[in-house]
């Protein structure tokens, strides 16, 4: 056990180097090896367009994918041990539908844009705010619903009608909309790892690091509820609060990424059961951390395949996650009775 403790770390590490590497040297365009080297150390290189490939799509790309599978395979987690249910995951409370939803208002009825008094947003940020918002307003009612709800069984409840009503209203947006609309919305809808640009990657890494330092304080909460809600509360865990700041943790992170980059399906549901099988444990001390690893490993490797068909064009992101996710889960609802997640 010791072993898989230290092993598993350095291995996954070792692969995020490697990915890394992959995802700056491979893609759409083909540019010879010394080129991204010579870009990434600020020399000159043949051609200016390489460079700038190097530094304003692949780089960001590379890392946003890194910070992403992170924050969505550590939202799973917390969410699967405080509802103690190994099938919820970071859209299981209606977070992701309501930053689909906020996108959905700014694409299909706003036209692309957001006004308010005296002030005008379009294009990309528009619908990184519509989405942000969207998804902060969810965990607000959330957290709201919390306070009037005991259960976590309820709440989980809670989370999934609304998921329902906001999917619901994007539905009816879809119906009224125009045909150009509704395809900029699909092509949202599909997931991408490219929408963070190098200005906005500072921010977008504060604000996912600022989630996770949250979900590191709270490994010894989570593994208080590991052993039952009355047995956490002997220990001393203040069970209200722990939920109230798990949500905020899951929340922040559902939202940051969501809006930058859209709706990342199964890597969140999937990836925290791929780290339990392989440590055998649902000890969070060295748990969160490998769930971590492994969302950054499997985000990048997803990164990776969608532009296999180089220049013909890059795979859809959430054409290539369910590939990888949906086995893992088939897998857990088959052996779930061998498998003991939850002790």
């Amino acid at each position: 056990m010791k072993t898989k403790r230290l092993v598993y770390p350095i291995v996954l590490v070792l692969l995020i180097i490697l990915l890394l590497g992959a995802n700056l040297f491979f893609g759409s365009v083909t540019i010879p090896a010394g080129a991204v080297v010579d870009a990434l150390l600020g020399h000159e290189v043949e051609k200016a367009g390489w460079s700038f490939i190097v530094w304003e799509a692949r780089l960001p790309q590379a890392v946003t994918a890194l910070l992403c599978g992170a924050a969505l395979a550590g939202s799973g987690l917390m969410l699967q041990t405080a509802f103690n249910n190994p099938l919820a995951g970071p859209s299981i409370l209606g977070i992701n539908s309501g930053a689909s939803l906020g996108v959905a208002l700014v694409m299909l009825a706003g036209g692309g844009s957001i006004a308010t008094a005296g002030v005008t947003l379009s294009g990309f940020l528009s619908i990184v705010l519509g989405a942000f918002i969207g998804s902060m307003l969810v965990m607000g009612i959330i957290l709201f619903f919390s306070t009037l709800v005991k259960s976590n069984v309820m709440l989980l409840i809670i989370g999934i009608m609304i998921g329902y009503i906001t999917s619901s209203a994007i539905s009816l947006l879809n119906f009224f909309a125009t045909a150009e609309g509704v395809h900029s919305y699909m092509i949202w809808g599909m997931g991408n790892f490219g929408g963070v640009s190098l200005e906005q990657l500072p921010y977008f890494a504060l604000f996912t690091a600022l989630g996770l330092l949250l979900a590191i304080l709270l490994i010894k909460p989570l593994n208080a509820l590991l052993l039952g809600t009355r047995y956490a509360e002997n220990l001393g865990v203040n069970i209200r609060r722990t939920r109230n700041l798990l949500l905020i943790a899951t929340g922040l992170l559902t939202a940051v990424t969501t809006a930058f980059c859209g709706p990342v399906s199964f890597i969140g549901l999937a990836v925290p059961h791929v780290a339990r099988l392989l440590l055998g444990t649902s000890n969070h001390n060295v748990l969160l951390p490998v769930t971590l690893l492994t969302g950054s490993v499997t985000a990048l490797l997803c990164n990776l395949v969608c532009i296999l068909p180089g220049e013909a064009g890059i795979i859809p992101l959430n054409a290539v996650t369910p590939v990888l996710g949906a086995p893992v889960i088939l897998y857990v609802v088959i052996n779930q009775r061998k498998i003991q997640y939850f002790n």
